[in-house]
């Protein structure tokens, strides 16, 4: 099956969808003002050396002086596992001394970014460690015959004169050979560049950002099913065309310009996808539907049969409902990126044989996914528990916020209630203050209730403080905002 990659790029972000037969598959934003700077590696200078603090302050060209503790040097640490405290600050750094260090937290607030000496380079699989002569294998990789198999591949691959070491991430444990030695021959190249900058490059000069996403998607997305990566920018299709010749030669033939006049998520339906992945309800092609609502603990998603009536009998019905939300819940996953717990409710099936294709349908669907995901079987109450790993913001918390109106409880108080509300807050400042007039300024809504079916209501409480109460329309209140003014 052929997957497109359409990269859409503006100067204030870059959205990328990967397109499967049609239909849209997950989606990426980064927007320009919200990339941090961890990671980054900068050209530092000392700007002053505290003894009593063990820390430094480094100028790497930011608004503030960056922040360095001693136990971040790698050169002050012990390197035999011994308990010798580190060496001092003072007896390592000076001031003016220009040395080449990485972000290991972005500024915050008045704070500036923490540093770090040991350098480390992501790439897809693997972290290289420039300084450090050693193979680590992620915690997550449990079982102990893996890491030892891991570690001898990568020993193999690795060039004779390496000095360096590599921590291998979780994605390398499917990973081929061919993979691996790629992604060694980018992180060495990486680094030579880090290095040479350092040489030529005056000090708080940048030598190293972290991909951006249109870079990370040659690196990371593209594998022998892509047939084409769609870039809508003619200049940053060349960039990309540079980094593919040095990096990842291998898609430099799927990399092409779009050039049409319709937008390119607009040619794709992808702009009409991102509307309804913000939405709760999704709609299955047979009458049936999801309900996706994500909270703080989890993500719940319910499955309904809707108007679908079709099959040989209810259970059939039932049956086939669950197979086709199994495929949609797997694409809305990784469409929205929802992580951590989820909570899967199809609908009750009493054949067995039936529940368990249904979890095997799910779990082929997921198999696609390229971040790591969990599923257990149907519990005592028929629920399927998931786990799917965070790697980034979910959809929603890129593009939304809470709903002002509501403030994020997804429903507002009837007319009605306000309404009655406002009644019990009359009568509040009826007892209290002795105003000549009482004037309620409310939405449309709830000045047309009261004009209408609750003016009875209104007008007998004004007889009863003896006050004239009058109504006003603010065109910019929602629903549930209201004053009472006393004239």
């Amino acid at each position: 099956m052929n997957e497109d990659i359409l990269i859409n790029i503006t100067p204030q972000e870059t959205r990328v969808a990967l397109v499967l037969q049609g239909a849209v598959q997950e989606l990426h934003i980064e927007r320009t003002l919200t990339r941090g700077l961890a990671g980054n590696v900068y050209s530092g200078k000392v700007v002053r050396v505290l003894p009593g603090m063990q820390s430094a302050f480094i100028d790497i060209g930011l608004e503030r002086a960056a922040f360095l503790h001693v136990a971040d040097i790698w050169e002050a640490r012990p390197h035999d596992n011994s308990n010798v405290p580190p060496t001092p600050i003072e007896k390592l750094l000076y001031d003016g001394q220009v040395l080449t260090v990485q972000v290991i937290k972005d500024p915050i607030g008045t704070k500036g970014a923490r540093l770090s000496t040991q350098i480390s380079i992501a790439g897809r699989m693997l972290v290289y460690l420039p300084q450090d002569k050693h193979i680590g294998i992620s915690q997550k990789i449990e079982k102990e015959s893996d890491r030892e198999l891991l570690r001898t591949r990568m020993q193999e691959l690795l060039p004779a004169e390496e000095k360096g070491g590599y921590i291998v991430r979780t994605q390398a444990e499917e990973a081929s050979d061919a993979d691996l030695a790629a992604d060694i021959d980018y992180l060495r190249k990486t680094w030579a560049a880090i290095q040479h900058g350092a040489r030529t490059r005056p000090a708080t000069s940048l030598l190293y950002q972290d991909l951006n996403l249109a870079q990370r998607v040659l690196r990371d997305f593209v594998h022998e099913e892509t047939a084409t990566i769609q870039v809508d920018s003619r200049e940053n299709y060349l960039m990309l065309v540079e980094f593919a010749k040095v990096y990842t030669p291998s898609v430099l033939s799927r990399l092409q310009h779009y050039t049409g006049e319709r937008p390119l998520f607009d040619l794709y339906g992808v702009e009409e996808e991102i509307l309804r992945a913000l939405g709760r309800r999704v709609d299955l092609k047979s009458g049936g539907y999801l309900i996706v609502d994500q909270t703080e603990a989890m993500t719940t998603i319910d499955v309904n049969t809707g108007g679908f009536v079709g099959g040989r009998n209810f259970a059939d019905t039932i049956f086939k409902t669950n197979l086709e939300a199994a495929h949609a819940i797997a694409r809305q996953l990784r469409l929205r990126n929802l992580g951590g717990i989820i909570i899967l409710d199809f609908i009750d099936m009493e054949n067995n044989e039936h529940r368990n294709a249904v979890l095997l349908e799910l779990k082929k669907t997921l198999a696609r996914d390229r971040t790591k995901v969990s599923v257990s079987g149907f519990s005592a109450l028929g629920l399927v528990e998931m786990t799917r790993k965070r790697t980034r913001e979910s959809l929603a918390h890129i593009l939304c916020e809470p709903c002002p109106a509501c403030g994020g409880k997804g429903q507002v108080k009837t007319s009605r209630t306000i309404c009655y509300e406002i009644l019990r807050e009359l009568l509040r400042e009826a007892k209290q203050f002795n105003p000549r007039e009482f004037r309620i300024l409310a939405s449309q809504e709830v000045v047309d209730l009261f004009l209408e079916e609750e003016s009875q209501h209104l007008a007998m409480l004004g007889d009863f403080i003896g006050k004239k109460i009058s109504l006003q329309v603010e065109k910019g209140y929602h629903q549930e905002q209201y004053d009472v003014i006393l004239m």
